[in-house]
């Protein structure tokens, strides 16, 4: 049992794809927004995160970023779940950092098998580090000047 947040303006779309997602044996849980969202993964990380790319304040880009960036959060598996249907946007958010796309209006059986195919990707892996948890990982903030001589 994977758990699953969803961050959907919609929340007739999201509580849809939730009640799929149950049926397939997942927990769920779902955000309206992207700061919601970011205020939640502070103290919850959940397996896998289905992102719409269009709500209000903060964009499912905007929110991507955010989340790749993150010292915390940086490997979290991101679906983008949307109804904006471009090429180049489902390109731009792969590119950006998402390991799927689905469109809406989505079919059931190809949210869960898109879920499922994302899970089975990260088995076998170590469990999440942050990273400055990591082995040989060296913090690239700006410290005194050094100078070798």
């Amino acid at each position: 049992m994977a758990h699953i947040l969803i961050a959907d303006d919609d929340e007739l779309i999201a509580e849809m794809a939730a009640d799929i997602l149950i049926k397939a044996g997942h927990a769920c849980g779902w955000v309206t927004d992207g700061t919601k969202l970011l205020d939640l993964l502070r103290w919850r990380r959940p397996d896998v995160l289905l992102l719409d790319q269009d709500m209000p304040g903060l964009t499912g880009k905007q929110v991507l970023r955010e989340i790749r960036q993150s010292e915390k959060h940086y490997d979290l598996p991101v679906i983008m779940f949307t109804a904006i249907h471009g090429a180049y946007d489902e390109q731009a958010a792969l590119y950006g950092g998402a390991q799927g796309y689905i469109r809406k209006p989505f079919i059931g059986k190809f949210l869960v098998r898109t879920v499922e195919l994302v899970l089975a990707s990260r088995e076998g892996r170590p469990s999440h580090l942050a990273l400055g948890e990591a082995p040989g990982y060296q913090s690239q903030a700006p410290g005194p000047a050094r100078r070798l001589v």
